[in-house]
């Protein structure tokens, strides 16, 4: 493990590190309202506050000097984010002022948090389970309003209640299945039966489930698109009407664009990276081959390419599985069929946009609150859970002792979701992408 502990009390500048109004500084671990009297200019009254309390008055330096007003909000043991006891101090927000408290609290004994410290330790003292402790960095790097939701959703513990659902029936099918494994069978008085609905139920919910990543990240992450094409095929038109900005230069001659251009924009509320990138052709140059060698990186990257093709032109798509071919300059030419966009009169654009959104979602609907996944972890694990029970189905004539592996697997899977079985490399993974002071 990366040094983490619930042993030592720590600290951490929970608010951005830049000046402000204020700034928010959390502490956590025993004893830290003692620690933190000791550097209180009314120390009896940060001892005497009750749970959930608010205290003002000033920080001082180990001189008595003052150091800044401030409010503390105190929690007992139990009641605050990790369970232990806590406080977090308002001060304003210089960094002169920040600095002089983190050096006072150091003095005291409090030690610099690591990244997630504070999530890690709500979830060893049981305050939340780990797909909880995955929501909060969720919620926090959550890029539309649709992925704030569900990550809310997530962290109110409804992802881990339905799992534990499922693996209360998992377990009480591997129970039954060792009742035959601890007696005779001449002892038991019935053969045990495949419970193959209830099986084919839960591997349904367990695939439907892991389904839901791949939209539910773009909402969170945002998607990246490209567009692609030959010199000169209208891309930088299209992307500066996209994005509402002349960001990019639009001129006849091809191979104005060397490098790619990037901007965030949104489709219908989706988080959308989108990048112009240079044509694609041959002999144009080294600095312009370097442009082309970027653009096919990008390609190759995205979760969706926009392939624009001139009137008349014929074109293979770069990405087949992950191309919309889009026939560019409407105003000039109608020929072709499908999508056509003209960036000078906007035809065809909202339809260009209906169709990105309904590739990048595959199909999938997703609302706020609705329950899905952030994690591919999370989905990797489900879809090994519901292998595991396939296996089990393939080999439903098998003796208890081999069905029972199979369960077994299937458990342990779901027990690594919620973190009920879990591993310090995992933990140290997780928790070390956090922000600090989460």
């Amino acid at each position: 493990m990366r040094e983490y502990s619930t042993e030592d009390p720590i600290y951490a500048l929970a608010t951005a590190y830049a000046p402000s109004a204020l700034a928010i500084t959390r502490l956590s671990g025993r004893g830290s309202h003692s620690l933190l009297a000791k550097a209180f200019s009314s120390p009896g009254r940060i001892e005497a506050a009750s749970d959930k309390s608010l205290v003002h008055g000033y920080i001082t330096a180990s001189d008595g000097s003052r150091i800044d007003e401030v409010v503390v909000a105190l929690y007992k043991e139990g009641s605050g984010y990790t369970g232990e006891e806590a406080a977090e101090i308002s001060t304003h927000g210089s960094l002169v002022v920040l600095s002089r408290l983190f050096k006072r609290l150091e003095e005291l004994g409090f030690k610099a948090a690591l990244k997630g410290e504070f999530t890690f330790r709500a979830f060893m003292h049981g305050r939340m389970d780990l797909t909880q402790a995955e929501a909060v960095e969720e919620l926090v790097h959550s890029r539309s309003d649709l992925a704030r939701a569900n990550a809310l959703e997530r962290l109110s513990g409804r992802l881990g209640q339905q799992l534990s659902a499922i693996r209360t029936r998992l377990v009480d099918m591997l129970a039954s299945l060792e009742v035959h494994l601890d007696y005779g069978e001449d002892e038991i008085l019935e053969d045990w039966v495949f419970p193959t609905t209830e099986v084919d139920g839960i591997i349904s919910r367990l695939r439907l489930l892991a389904s839901t990543y791949s939209a539910s990240r773009i909402w969170r992450e945002g998607a990246v698109v490209v567009l692609a094409g030959q010199a000169n095929a209208g891309k930088s038109s299209l992307f500066n009407y996209l994005v509402k900005e002349d960001r990019a230069i639009v001129s006849s001659i091809p191979g104005t664009t060397r490098d790619f251009i990037e901007a965030w924009t949104d489709f219908r509320g989706m988080p959308v990276h989108l990048y112009d990138t240079a044509g694609l052709r041959e002999g144009a140059g080294e600095v312009e081959d370097e442009g082309i060698r970027r653009a096919r990186k990008l390609i190759d990257e995205a979760d969706l390419i926009v392939q624009l093709v001139e009137p008349g032109e014929e074109t293979v798509p770069v990405r087949p599985e992950a191309t919309i071919i889009v026939r560019s300059k409407s105003d000039l030419s109608q020929s072709g069929d499908g999508l056509s966009v003209s960036s000078v009169t906007g035809e065809g654009v909202a339809d260009l946009v209906d169709a990105i959104y309904s590739r990048l979602m595959k199909g999938a609907a997703i609302e706020g609150g609705s329950l899905v996944i952030d994690s591919e972890r999370q989905r990797d694990a489900l879809l090994r859970c519901a292998a595991a029970l396939e296996e089990a189905k393939e080999a439903s004539g098998a003796g208890a002792d081999v069905l029972a592996l199979f369960f077994q697997a299937a458990l342990e899977e779901l027990s690594s979701i919620t973190g009920e079985l879990t591993n310090e490399e995992l933990l140290d993974h997780l928790f070390e992408n956090f922000c600090l002071g989460k």
